[in-house]
Order: C-alpha cells, then sequence, then structure tokens
C-alpha cells in the first residue's frame, strides 16, 4: 500500500470507524500526512534492503515530532519573542534571536516542532538569499579524526577530546548514578514499593543529564569545524572511516560512538559548500598513518599503540600528525 492509499483509506474507513481516533482530525492535516510519508519512505527503504525493519516510536522513549509547513501568508510568521504555527497559534520563544524575523525579508517555508527531555523546540527551513562563496588560493590542509585528540589538523593545531575533560566525567557519573537509581524503581514496582509517578521523575533526570552531555560535545564540534574553516583553506582533506566496523570492537565502541564522526563529516561538508571549500574524501583503506611523509616508504609493521611514528630515514614525528599531512597531499580522494 501506497502512503497515499493508505491516507483515504485512514480519513474515510478508519477514523470513520473508530470515534476513539478522532483526535487525528483535530490535529495540523500536513502533519499527518508528513507522518504518513515518512512511514512509507522507511518501508520503500527497508524493501529494497536499503535499512532494517521501521522501529515503533513510542512516545515516552523518543522525540516527538508535528510538522508544518506554509500554506497561507499569515502561516510560520515570526517575531522577535513569538512564531506562530498552524492549528497552534502564536506561540512564546524561550531564546531569541535564533530564528530570522520578517523584518529581516527571509521567508520561513517549513517547521517541525520537537520535544526532548521535557522541553519544547522549533526549528524552521528559511528561503535565503544566495551567497557568493570566497575563492581562495592558499594552501589545503588535512585533518585526521582519532579518539587521543578529536581532530589532528596540517596546519599544527590540535583539537582535544572533550570526553577526556573534568565536566564531561563528573556528569558521566552523575548518568550513571541516576541510571542505577531508575533500574532500581523498575525492579520495586515488581515489588509494589514504587510509584509509575516516581519512574516518570526519574526518567526525566536520565533524559536531562543524556541532553546536556549530547549539547557539550556537539557545541565542541560545531566550535571546531567553525575555526577551522575560518583559516580558510582552498581545500580539506578527510579520510573516509569505517565507523559501523570500529564499533563491532566492544573495548572501542563507546568512545567511538562519543566521538560522533559521521556527524561532524555532515556538519563539515555543509559549512565547505557555504564557504566554497573543496572537501576531499580519502579511500579508507589510504595508508595515511603508515605512509612516511618525508621519504614515502610505508611501515607495514605499525602498531595501534606506537604513537611516535619513526622511520628508516631518520624522520621523527607524532603519528597522528603524520597522517594528517599524508591526507593533505594525498593525490587520490573523491569529492564530497
Amino acid at each position: 500500500m501506497s502512503g497515499k492509499a493508505f491516507s483515504v483509506w485512514l480519513n474515510n474507513e478508519y477514523i470513520p470507524d473508530n470515534p476513539d481516533k478522532a483526535w487525528i482530525k483535530e490535529v495540523y492535516s500536513k502533519a499527518v500526512k508528513k507522518s504518513i510519508e515518512d512511514g512509507c519512505l522507511a518501508f520503500t527503504r527497508f524493501f529494497k534492503h536499503q535499512s532494517g525493519f521501521p522501529k515503533f516510536k513510542k512516545k515516552g522513549k523518543s522525540d516527538v515530532k508535528m510538522y508544518f509547513v506554509k500554506n497561507n501568508p499569515k502561516d510560520c510568521i515570526c517575531e522577535r519573542h513569538r512564531i506562530k504555527i498552524p492549528a497552534l497559534g502564536w506561540v512564546r520563544l524561550k531564546e531569541k534571536g535564533y530564528i530570522p524575523t520578517t523584518k529581516d525579508g527571509w521567508k520561513i517555508k517549513s517547521g517541525t516542532v520537537s520535544m526532548k527531555a521535557d522541553r519544547y523546540y522549533v526549528s524552521v527551513v528559511v528561503e535565503i538569499p544566495d551567497t557568493k562563496p570566497f575563492c581562495d588560493s592558499g594552501e589545503g590542509i588535512g585533518i585526521d579524526l582519532g579518539l587521543k585528540d578529536f581532530a589532528i589538523v596540517s596546519n599544527g593545531k590540535t583539537y582535544k577530546n572533550i570526553n577526556k575533560s573534568a565536566k564531561l566525567k563528573k556528569l558521566e557519573k552523575q548518568l550513571r548514578r541516576a541510571q542505577r537509581c531508575l533500574s532500581r524503581k523498575y525492579e520495586n514496582l515488581k515489588k509494589g514499593e514504587s510509584t509509575q509517578k516516581n519512574i516518570q521523575k526519574q526518567r526525566l533526570k536520565v533524559q536531562k543529564l543524556y541532553q546536556r552531555i549530547d549539547n557539550i560535545r556537539t557545541d565542541y564540534m560545531n566550535k571546531t569545524i567553525a575555526e577551522i574553516v575560518k583559516t580558510k583553506p582552498s581545500y580539506i582533506t578527510i579520510e573516509d572511516l569505517n565507523v559501523k566496523g570500529m564499533m563491532k570492537n566492544r573495548h572501542l565502541s563507546k568512545a567511538v560512538a562519543s566521538q560522533k564522526f559521521y556527524e561532524f563529516r555532515t556538519k563539515l561538508k555543509n559549512k565547505c559548500d557555504e564557504n566554497g571549500i573543496e572537501l576531499r574524501v580519502v579511500d579508507r583503506w589510504y595508508p595515511s598513518s603508515k605512509l612516511c611523509h618525508c621519504c614515502g616508504a610505508i611501515k607495514k609493521d605499525l602498531k595501534l599503540s606506537d604513537r611516535i611514528y619513526k622511520c628508516n630515514c631518520g624522520y621523527i614525528a607524532d603519528r597522528d600528525y603524520n597522517a594528517s599531512l599524508n591526507l593533505r597531499d594525498a593525490k587520490t580522494y573523491k569529492i564530497a
């Protein structure tokens, strides 16, 4: 069944025969259609063997989202402290200045309302005028991503791993304790010694800690990308990492997941497109760490524990810095 056929069946047969489902008609009609389209796309990708079977998104365990689109000129109007959402009306904004107002001349095309850790967020798609990207003839740079340090750039700049900071370690310790407390409440509920209300309170504490840790990591990543792009290189070269394979190592999977390598690549590509910088991606089998930047020899017996690269030609350098130099000078690559 296609998404359009399901929508016809839902409106003409299912809802009239089930009066308890009449609340579906009360929400914004485009939100229902968007949910059906997303479900249709998920099943289409599953039958084409492009992804797994779609998972049911439970209200209390996933981000609740509502889609809205601008149909009328009076829809999706944003002012300094409030935004007008179809079927909801004017909604007050906690933070100001992030969404462009009508005075700026930008048009809001659509948006999404989501809920995370008992807080509501709105994100919008804005149509902006085309900007001319700068053309710079400066030197290119190579970026080597790792676990010891987040990113090592060929210009000598090293960005430390934010997950090793005292602030995040303290928050992760609080998270472990909060999760342990939540697990005990579930066990006490079976014995009749706890209530659902106490479980909801503790679950909210866990969600807020997860969100705070995620916000710190994302903010550090955004600042790192902005600082790299501000150097105005002619091109940026990164490595195509096998993140899925790295996640299979149970000793490193948690550290790999917390680094957000895929999100870094996605955001770096968007930033490069905005500023007219060429993003090059080197094949994952390229021996960037084993290759000597001075003489070009390949050290096949290099171990993961060897942090200093020593070549027979006398070249000695940091392992990750040597890899970033090799990525910068790589001749075979693909344009992202």
